[in-house]
């Protein structure tokens, strides 16, 4: 899988963003979803990061954790995760 780069504005401000098509695909999806703009989200993701994290590791974790809270069982069903490590500061 490719690393494509693509240039986003935040808050006016221009930067790039170095993502795999498919984490790209899902960001979209995640969007549509939640009735807000990409660059909406994107500027969320941003804004909420660890500042130490890059833009794109942040963007991947955010459409890591938007596929696992949804693959989560409903309520009286076992977990499918349950006994994984879900924060690697666990290992």
């Amino acid at each position: 899988m490719a690393i494509v780069k693509r240039s986003v504005s935040i808050s006016g401000h221009p930067t790039s963003i170095s993502i795999e098509d498919r984490f790209w695909q899902c960001l979209r999806e995640i969007a549509a979803r939640e009735g807000v703009a990409l660059a909406r989200l994107i500027a969320r993701i941003d804004a909420e990061r660890d500042p130490a994290a890059n833009l794109s590791s942040a963007i991947r974790l955010h459409v890591l954790e938007d596929a696992l809270a949804r693959a989560a069982p409903g309520p009286g069903l076992p977990s499918r995760t349950s006994g994984a490590i879900r924060n690697p500061e666990d290992w």
